[in-house]
């Protein structure tokens, strides 16, 4: 399986800054300030395109933003952002994924949409095992080193910048993996010319739902990825509850199908709850706990 190990400087441009504002309370239209230059007449200029109420929050955002990239550089000196993939021979049995002789259960929306469309499962992307020819599934994790969340403990604010910052930096290693990954290690989609701003709406031809994403909502799923990915490796252990650490740090699978999408799960019933239990070969109060915000 390989691994593959960046440090901050080369995944930075990968940060999806909309989602490091929302942390820290501020609307996605902040987030603007990352892509304007950093002399201050462009700033001054970028804060007369707010409302005057919102110039004093914009000021704060672009302070904020200063600050980010303070710590970004101090980290790029101490820490490195780690990532694991493994391409898998896979098939769909039903609401199931087949990876590697082993089950992956997943979960089917069943709360009618109103244009009739059809309930999607991730199941869906991945060829058949009746079809008896073998589909290719990813697998990934990417977590930053642990030395980083020794940053900072007696400072609550920069210690709250130094999480955001690296829940962010988990991510953007594994963007620009993935985009190696579609490229050339997949090589499903060699000639992919998108640019980083293209990358971060997605898109690319195929999804990467990680787990806690509204496709792939039960955390306990993590167990199965550990068993495939030994996770370790890397650096990454799990909780009692599936929980992963270090904190930022994340994992999921790849379908390379092109009709795929993101979706929601949203609301289940107790049939579901009982067949998906069955699947896991857990209790179906188990799973109760870890699929609480899917039941009606």
């Amino acid at each position: 399986m390989p691994i593959v190990n960046y440090r901050v400087h080369e995944v930075s441009s990968y940060i999806n800054w909309i989602y490091f504002f929302h942390a820290w309370g501020f609307q996605p239209r902040f987030a603007a300030i990352a892509d304007i230059h950093g002399c201050d007449s462009c700033r001054a200029v970028w804060l007369t395109t707010f409302p005057e109420e919102e110039r004093v929050k914009a000021a704060e955002a672009m302070q904020l933003f200063k600050e980010a990239n303070r710590v970004l550089n101090q980290l790029d000196e101490d820490i490195t952002i780690q990532c694991i993939y493994r391409l898998c021979r896979a098939n769909a049995n039903g609401d199931n994924l087949v990876i590697e002789d082993t089950v992956f259960p997943l979960l089917r929306q069943q709360t009618s949409h109103p244009d009739g469309s059809p309930f999607l499962c991730l199941s869906d992307f991945v060829r058949p095992l009746s079809s008896g020819i073998a589909d290719t599934v990813g697998l990934f994790a990417s977590s930053i080193s642990e030395g980083a969340e020794g940053y900072y403990k007696d400072d609550p604010y920069k210690h709250l910048l130094v999480q955001t910052l690296t829940d962010r930096l988990a991510e953007a290693a594994t963007e620009k993996m993935h985009k190696y990954v579609r490229k050339v290690a997949w090589g499903y989609a060699p000639d992919e010319s998108l640019s980083i701003p293209d990358l971060l709406v997605e898109k690319y031809q195929d999804i990467r739902p990680a787990v806690g994403y509204p496709s792939l909502p039960d955390q306990s799923v993590n167990f199965i990825l550990d068993e495939l990915l030994d996770m370790k490796q890397i650096g990454i252990t799990l909780t009692e509850n599936g929980a992963m650490h270090p904190h930022a740090s994340v994992c999921g699978i790849m379908l390379a199908h092109p009709q795929a999408r993101y979706f929601a799960v949203g609301k289940i019933g107790e049939d579901q709850l009982e067949d998906y239990a069955r699947r896991r070969g857990k209790p179906v109060q188990e799973m109760r706990k870890f699929l609480a915000a899917n039941l009606r």
